[in-house]
């Protein structure tokens, strides 16, 4: 259970770090958003602005040009009016009161006079709202602009204007004013003066609106005369301007509006969508504190997952937990290690898993149908075989819970599996550590069983020596009987003999060998050590059908050694060898000994010394048996191993004992192409 909540907090704490991953996609979303949102409405407000502007400029050119048009109406109403006054002819008496009676109607008028085809000034009236303005001395006919303009209306025989000109004041001041005249029939002109401000004042100004300010300019933008609403600090200036061709003369009508500064809030719209903006950027300070809050909550989510994930990481036990349909949902990297197979190959597996081996997957697939049919497991575990990815199987101790979820209903499975290989290996060590300890209490009672027997044995022998020698000596003086069976049985006495020293010489080396003394070493021919036991293998050999061929190499050196004990090493090696060929289907049955220079090839150099393979002469006995097995090969040289029914297996052992005290080394190797070479080495003398 522990480990099943263990699990349920990885897995709860990587999908907090997927909704980490997923909340900053959000975060990123929303800015993303609301970067968008205010650039669009930053747009709209300045495209607003931009409306509202362009319109209030489309309405002052239409009002300017509604002025031109009501100025150019005024005018040809009056030059209708001055013409009107002399429909009935020009009389000197009437004409002053006809005249100041316009003047009355025509504000606009500073002067009205009648002069002769000369531009005399016959008659002159002065406006009444006015001081007058002109003095009479001052019109004649060398006036430029009044010559200019009763010329041009002369020739056209239609109203003409002269250009502006400034009257000056005595003592200060002046007016701006521009003089109209009309030809006469008969001769002679009406010229009518204009004040320019008293024309904006009167046939401009009814159309104009708050705000906004005209007046007369050049063609050059030289202000003449202005009129309207003074410009405040803090406005922003709207201007159109529109020329007013008249007969004989060229004025430009400039009219100027202005509004409140900075124009924020041009119209509702423009408003409307400004607090929108300002409400989506205060929700948007709200959710960022909101995200920073949840931001450093799900960093110290993130840092207590990594201490997890670490803790579940840093442990050999495989964890694995599956669904309630039988499906891998996580495992850790141990359990990955264990089987050999990555995340993703186990992940949403159902049925059978790759580790399952092949020849017990109908036994796990019935177990997981228990399981999942609600089966419960054993708390104490069960013990299960896994196969490596490899192929390798392996056992394992399974502890197996239920997943509950934070509803406390059953999701699944969790399961701990631990790798029982390493204990498997352990136990076998002990095992082996036993079976020796066993072998050496053995080998001891060997020894001692040997030391008794070699005591018991040697006077027997001595005896059997002694009764010998003595037949020997009863039959040299007896004398009696046929030569050749006297001969015979003469020879079958001393072979008793030797055979009888030959036994105690053993049971003596044996006891040596047991007792760990220093036997006495001798040099001998290698020749000597095949020849003396040659005789008892090749009467073996004549009971099994075996030839035995045997190979020297020349001009050998004698080996320093313990006869007797190396002759016995040779007839266990060839006694085995034979054994080895006894089989009923083998009809080729040789036995190979021979006597060399040790070569440095294969294991029976290892122990050697490389560098000077001539202080060293090799034995190799070679059969043509069955050859030894793997499972063989590794207990080949254990004491008390044997593969024959009737052996003790000691006689290996005891040759490698009796090889490796001499310096040498006793190893094997496969014989081409079938069999069997040992070889031993021992050193030179």
């Amino acid at each position: 259970m522990p480990i099943a909540r263990t699990v349920r907090g990885a897995v709860s704490g990587l999908r907090s770090l997927r909704s980490l991953h997923s909340l900053w996609q959000r975060w990123f979303l929303w800015v993303l958003l609301a970067v968008l949102v205010v650039a669009l409405l930053a747009t709209v407000v300045w495209l607003a602005g931009r409306h509202e502007v362009e319109q209030v400029q489309t309405v002052l050119d239409r009002d300017t040009a509604d002025a031109v048009s009501d100025l150019r109406s005024g005018l040809q109403r009056n030059a209708q009016s001055l013409r009107a006054s002399q429909a009935v002819g020009l009389d000197r008496e009437r004409w002053p009161v006809e005249a100041a009676a316009l003047l009355r109607e025509h504000r606009e008028w500073l002067r009205l006079e009648w002069r002769d085809g000369a531009l005399r000034t016959l008659a002159a009236v002065d406006t009444p709202y006015r001081r007058r303005v002109f003095e009479d001395a001052s019109r004649g006919p060398e006036q430029p602009d009044v010559t200019l303009a009763c010329a041009a209306a002369r020739k056209t025989g239609a109203p003409a204007y002269s250009s502006s000109h400034y009257v000056p004041f005595t003592p200060s001041g002046g007016l701006e004013v521009m003089e109209l005249c009309l030809p006469v029939e008969g001769g002679g002109y009406l010229v009518a003066t204009y004040s320019l401000r008293d024309t904006l004042i009167e046939l401009v100004a009814p159309t104009l609106t708050r705000g906004q300010e005209v007046a007369f300019t050049e063609a050059d933008g030289t202000r003449l005369v202005a009129i309207g609403a003074a410009r405040r600090v803090g406005t922003r200036v709207f201007t159109a301007q529109q020329l007013v061709d008249l007969p004989g003369a060229t004025l430009m009508l400039r009219v100027d509006g202005w509004r409140a500064a900075p124009d924020l809030f041009p119209n509702l719209l423009t408003g409307l969508v400004t607090a929108i903006s300002i409400a989506l950027v205060s929700v948007l300070v709200l959710l960022a504190r909101d995200t920073r809050r949840r931001l450093r909550a799900e960093h110290d989510l993130a840092d207590a997952l990594a201490f997890r994930k670490a803790m579940e990481d840093s442990v050999i036990t495989g964890l694995r937990a599956r669904d309630l349909q039988g499906r891998i949902t996580y495992v850790n990297p141990a359990f990955c290690e264990m089987v050999g197979f990555s995340a993703e190959e186990l992940m949403d597996h159902a049925g059978d898993v790759p580790y399952w081996p092949t020849e017990l997957a109908q036994e796990y697939r019935l177990r997981q149908n228990q399981r999942m049919a609600g089966g419960v497991p054993p708390r104490e575990g069960f013990e299960s075989i896994f196969m490596h990815k490899e192929g390798r199987r392996f056992p394992v101790l399974i502890f197996e819970a239920p997943l509950i979820n934070a509803q406390g209903a059953q999701t699944g499975w969790m399961s701990a599996s631990i790798d029982l290989s390493e204990q498997r290996r352990i136990e076998e060590l002990s095992r082996a550590s036993q079976e020796r300890l066993q072998a050496s209490a053995r080998l001891a009672t060997v020894g001692e069983m040997a030391s008794l027997l070699s005591h018991e044995l040697t006077q027997p022998l001595a005896a059997i020596a002694s009764y010998a020698s003595g037949s020997l000596n009863l039959l040299r003086n007896a004398g009696g009987g046929s030569g050749g069976d006297h001969g015979e049985v003469a020879m079958a006495v001393r072979r008793i003999a030797e055979q009888a020293d030959r036994a105690g010489q053993v049971i003596r080396s044996v006891h040596d060998f047991v007792r760990r003394r220093d036997r006495t070493r001798e040099a001998v021919a290698p020749q000597a050590l095949i020849e003396a036991v040659l005789p008892l293998v090749r009467l073996q050999a004549r009971k099994l059908g075996v030839r035995v061929d045997v190979h020297f190499e020349e001009r050998l050196p004698r080996v320093q050694c313990d006869r007797t004990l190396v002759e016995q090493v040779l007839l266990n090696l060839a006694r085995n060898a034979m054994q080895a060929m006894d089989l009923p289907e083998l009809s080729d049955r040789v036995l190979q000994l021979r006597v060399s220079h040790a070569r440095a090839v294969g294991e029976s150099s290892t122990a050697l010394d490389k560098t000077d393979l001539r202080r060293w002469i090799e034995f190799s006995v070679a059969d043509r048996g069955g050859g030894i097995s793997e499972e063989t090969s590794a207990r080949l040289f254990t004491p008390f191993f044997t593969t024959r029914p009737d052996g003790m297996g000691l006689g290996l052992s005891l040759c490698r004992t009796v090889v490796e005290q001499h310096g040498g080394a006793l190893a094997y190797e496969p014989n081409r192409p079938r069999g069997t070479v040992f070889r031993f080495t021992l050193p030179t003398a």
